[in-house]
């Protein structure tokens, strides 16, 4: 049976929530690793079909496993608001978007959206959404009458999709603001609450109406798995045309993975305490150091949205980014001279993460729109993990003094 206890804390409801009792009374939610589903009957199968009877049929559309991740990221996106909100699990963050994008635009629509993405939502939105008609708007959404400017002047704004804090940059946008403005004018707004986890932020707090996770990050936390998912505040449209358009794409979730999310879930404030505390001494120490340009983080009264920040996040997040004035060589150097903490992509994993966006993540992106979106040469973004802090700054100093 479903547990009926509304908890108080959100550690609790990261444990807890979304959890129903197994029928053999496992536990945990067990993985079905099943393709298909039988029906006890032809009629009992054309119900479900035709969705007079409520069942699962095949797992692109749906499966026993994913139904706790979808449940419990939506309470924990919703807790302590007054929101209704429904959850549809992907196959990954870029599935999500794509469901969200191909289900709320079509040809001769515009996204209106901000400088400094993650590389794989600007190629989206830079090289396939044109193939379907649909242009993307990219401004300074900092600067709130440039939106307004931008919204009143051109009908074809659809939607605005925000990412805060911006990959890599650490660019803060103010979720609220923007939002009323979309909202004056009828508009859709999304944000991508990867970075800050519902933990640290609420979007939908602010009237947004959709909340997209790369569920790989920080919700899973361990790096074992990838995973996106895709929440709606208009719950009867995400049961109907979101959801058709979810499985016609097939960006389906696996049930090892939605286990290992759950899982992965069940310590997020934990992790996200650490991770948070670890990263405002990592910012300190970098602004300090001689061999750094800038230090990009919200939490630091140097960042010029730190106080947007405070307003909207519960605090400054795991993900830092700094300059080095070595620039590109620079940061090889930097990168190759790491011992402890980890080179590589991704982020939100118990362990130290660095990459070289210019090199890596954003390697796609044309020189000058990286430059223009603030993406420099020497430009490292840091993923701070829960190890002791000692041991994370010693491995920065050393690989600076290189």
């Amino acid at each position: 049976m479903a547990k009926k206890f509304s908890p108080k804390g959100f550690g609790s409801a990261a444990v807890h929530g979304g959890h129903v009792q197994d029928p053999n009374y496992a536990h945990q939610t067990p993985i079905y690793a099943s393709s298909t589903f039988v029906y006890d009957t032809a009629e009992q199968g054309m119900k479900r079909f035709s969705g007079a009877e409520e069942g699962y049929i095949y797992s692109r559309w749906g499966n026993p496993t994913f139904k706790e991740p979808e449940a419990k990221i939506t309470a924990l996106e919703t807790f302590g608001l007054n929101i209704e909100a429904k959850g549809i699990l992907h196959a990954s963050g870029m599935a999500a978007i794509s469901t969200l994008l191909l289900s709320t635009l079509k040809a001769g629509d515009k996204i209106l959206t901000h400088y400094s993405l993650y590389a794989g939502t600007d190629d989206i939105l830079r090289l396939l959404l044109p193939h379907f008609g649909i242009e993307a708007v990219v401004l300074d959404l900092r600067d709130l009458n440039k939106a307004e400017e931008a919204i009143k002047n051109d009908a074809s704004i659809k939607l605005v999709y925000l990412e805060t804090p911006a990959n890599p940059t650490i660019q803060i946008v103010d979720i609220e603001a923007l939002t009323t403005i979309a909202k004056r004018h009828n508009l859709l707004v999304a944000c991508d609450n990867t970075f800050a986890t519902p933990y640290l932020q609420q979007p939908l707090k602010y009237g947004v109406d959709f909340v997209v996770h790369s569920t790989t990050k920080f919700l899973n936390g361990h790096g074992t798995a990838i995973g996106g998912i895709l929440i709606g505040r208009d719950v009867e449209w995400m049961k109907t045309k979101i959801t058709k358009t979810h499985r016609m794409l097939g960006g389906n979730s696996n049930p090892f993975d939605a286990f290992l999310l759950t899982l992965g879930l069940k310590t997020l404030e934990l992790r996200m305490e650490r991770h948070c505390g670890n990263a405002i001494q990592v910012a300190n120490f970098l602004s300090q150091h001689p061999a750094i340009a800038k230090v990009n983080y919200e939490g630091l009264a140097s960042h010029p949205e730190h106080d947007i920040a405070k307003k909207q996040m519960r605090k400054p997040g795991g993900m830092l980014s700094f300059e080095l004035k070595e620039g590109f060589e620079g940061g090889k150097k930097f990168m190759d001279a790491l011992q402890m903490c980890t080179r590589t992509v991704s982020l939100g994993t118990v362990d130290t993460l660095l990459c070289h966006p210019p090199s890596m993540t954003h390697f796609s992106v044309p020189k000058e729109q990286r430059e223009k979106y603030g993406i420099t040469d020497g430009l490292i973004r840091m993923s701070v993990g829960i190890e002791n802090i000692e041991d994370i700054l010693s491995d920065l100093e050393q690989a600076l003094s290189v």
